[in-house]
C-alpha cells in the first residue's frame, strides 16, 4: 500500500536522553537548514522498521505507536525524513496486525512519499522485506535507489547533517554505520553467573541507527543471507560485511541518536518534543507583498534568537498539514480586521486533532507608514482571545508600525520576534488576549 500525499545540552555519556536544539522543522519535503552547499546527487531512500510490540516499555500499546501532544512517535520520526528534500521515499515496516493504524496515521498527519509494507517475524525480517519493497515489481532501475537508510522507528531525533554524513559515506563505502561512545563496561560471566572477564571500553563501541548501505549490498547480503540471521541476527551491518565484503565507514552520531525503549524514556521524548515545538512556528502571510516583507524579516530575527519559522501564504492545499503538524502560528495582517486569526481559529478547530498542550497564535498586525496604528478595539480582541482559550488555544496580538527609518525599522522587528519567541515558549503566560506593540 502506499499513501502519496547544535548545540547539545550535554556530551551524552552519562546515559540520559540528550535535548536535540532544533527539531526539523519546515514544510514536508523541503528543508529549512542551512545545509552549507550541501548537495545530494544520487537517489536515497529509507526503510523504518516498526515492527517490535515494545515488551521493554511495559505498555500494551508497541511505544512507536504511543502518543505525544495527540500524535504518535512514529509520526514524528516520519516527519525528520520527510522534511529532508534529497530523501525521495520513506517505507514503514509494520506487523500485519496494524497496517490499518498505520495507514491511518499516514493519513490522519498527512505524510507524503511513504509506502506501509507487512512485516516479518524478526527484525531481519521486517527489514529485508521494507529493502525488498523498493525494488519489486516493475520498477524501473532508473527508481530505485542508490543508497537505503536504514533507522529505528522509535528514534525520532535524528538530524539532515547526521543523516548526509551516513548517506555519502554509504555511497562511497557500500555501507556505513552510527557509533557511540559505550557508556558502561561490558563485561562476560561464567555459566553460574561469576565474572569471567571485562572487555576494555575503550576499544569498543555501541552500533546505533541511523545506518546506510547502497541498494545493491543490502540486497544482496539479504538474498544470501541464512535462516539463522533471519531468526536471531540483528546487526545488518555485519550481513554486509559477510556476505558480500563490504566493511562498513563508522561515523560517531551526536547523542540525540538514543531509543525509546523503556518506558521512562517515553516520558523525556514527550518533554523533549514540547521544548523544541516551543522553537517553531508557521508564519502565514496572506499573499500580501508587505506581509511578505516582515516575514522575511522575522523569520531572520528569529533565526537569531534559535527559532525556525515556516513561511506560507495560506493554509490551503499542501499547507493544509501545518495545522496538523505545528503548533503555533503567527499570522501577519495589514488589514485592521480580525477576520484573518478568526479564520485561523476556525481551522485548528476543524482539523479537530487532540489538542492536550495549548497551541499559540500569535496576530501580527502590521500598520503602514501613512496609516493610524490604531488596531482592533481591545474589547473584540479580548472577546475573541477568551473564546479560543475556552478551546485551549492561547491567542496574542502584535502590533508593528512599519517604519521608514531601516535602522528603527529592524529594531521593531527584533523586539516583534523576542516578543513572539518569549509568548510561545511560555515565559509571558499572563498577557493572554493582550495587544503589545512591538
Amino acid at each position: 500500500m502506499e499513501v502519496r500525499g547544535p548545540n547539545l545540552q550535554n556530551d551524552g555519556e552519562s546515559g540520559r536522553p540528550t535535548h536535540p536544539r532544533g527539531f526539523p522543522s519546515g514544510e514536508a519535503g523541503k528543508s529549512n537548514h542551512n545545509t552549507g552547499g550541501r548537495y545530494v546527487d544520487f537517489r536515497v531512500s529509507v526503510v523504518l522498521p516498526a515492527g517490535g510490540t515494545g515488551e521493554r516499555t511495559g505498555l500494551l500499546t508497541p511505544k512507536q505507536f504511543c502518543s505525544f501532544l495527540g500524535r504518535p512517535l512514529i509520526s514524528y520520526t516520519i516527519q525528520a525524513f520527510e522534511r529532508v528534500s534529497w530523501i525521495r521515499s520513506v517505507v514503514v515496516v509494520v506487523a500485519k496486525e496494524n497496517m490499518d493504524l498505520m495507514m491511518d496515521i499516514i493519513q490522519r498527519f498527512q505524510h507524503q512519499r511513504v509506502r506501509v509494507v507487512p512485516g516479518g517475524s524478526t527484525r531481519h525480517r521486517s527489514i529485508c522485506n521494507g529493502v525488498m519493497a523498493l525494488g519489486e515489481g516493475e520498477t524501473p532501475a532508473a527508481d530505485r535507489p542508490e543508497v537505503v537508510i536504514i533507522h529505528d522507528a522509535v528514534r525520532p531525533f535524528v538530524d539532515e547533517d547526521f543523516l548526509h554524513k551516513i548517506a555519502t559515506a554509504a555511497k562511497e563505502q557500500g555501507a556505513a554505520g552510527a557509533i557511540r561512545p559505550l557508556v558502561s563496561t561490558v563485561i562476560a560471566t561464567t555459566s553460574e553467573g561469576y565474572l569471567d572477564h571485562s572487555l576494555e571500553r575503550v576499544k569498543y563501541r555501541a552500533s546505533e541507527m541511523p545506518q546506510g548501505f547502497t541498494y545493491d549490498v543490502i540486497r544482496q547480503a539479504y538474498q544470501r543471507c541464512t535462516e539463522s540471521d533471519f531468526e536471531f541476527g540483528t546487526e545488518c551491518l555485519h550481513l554486509a560485511l559477510q556476505y558480500c565484503g563490504t566493511n562498513a565507514k563508522l561515523i560517531e552520531g551526536p547523542p540525540t541518536l538514543w531509543k525509546v525503549t523503556y518506558k521512562r524514556d517515553l516520558a523525556a521524548a514527550e518533554s523533549i518534543i514540547k521544548e523544541t515545538l516551543s522553537r517553531t512556528a508557521c508564519l502565514i502571510t496572506g499573499g500580501s507583498a508587505p506581509a511578505v516583507a516582515l516575514a522575511g524579516a522575522l523569520r531572520k530575527a528569529a533565526g537569531a534568537l534559535e527559532m525556525e519559522l515556516d513561511v506560507v501564504p495560506d493554509l490551503a492545499g499542501d499547507n493544509g498539514g501545518y495545522l496538523l503538524k505545528e503548533w503555533n502560528f503567527i499570522q501577519v495582517s495589514v488589514s485592521r480586521r480580525l477576520s484573518e486569526v478568526e479564520a485561523l481559529l476556525a481551522a485548528l478547530e476543524a482539523a479537530n486533532r487532540a489538542v492536550l498542550h495549548p497551541p499559540v497564535v500569535i496576530w501580527v498586525h502590521l500598520s503602514g507608514a501613512g496609516e493610524s496604528s490604531a488596531g482592533p478595539e481591545p474589547s473584540a480582541f479580548w472577546d475573541l482571545a477568551s473564546r479560543a482559550r475556552l478551546r485551549n488555544v492561547l491567542l496574542y496580538g502584535l502590533r508593528l508600525h512599519q517604519s521608514k527609518d531601516a535602522e528603527r525599522w529592524e529594531r521593531s522587528v527584533l523586539r516583534a520576534a523576542e516578543i513572539a519567541s518569549a509568548l510561545i515558549q511560555g515565559r509571558s503566560p499572563a498577557l493572554v488576549g493582550q495587544l503589545l506593540q512591538a
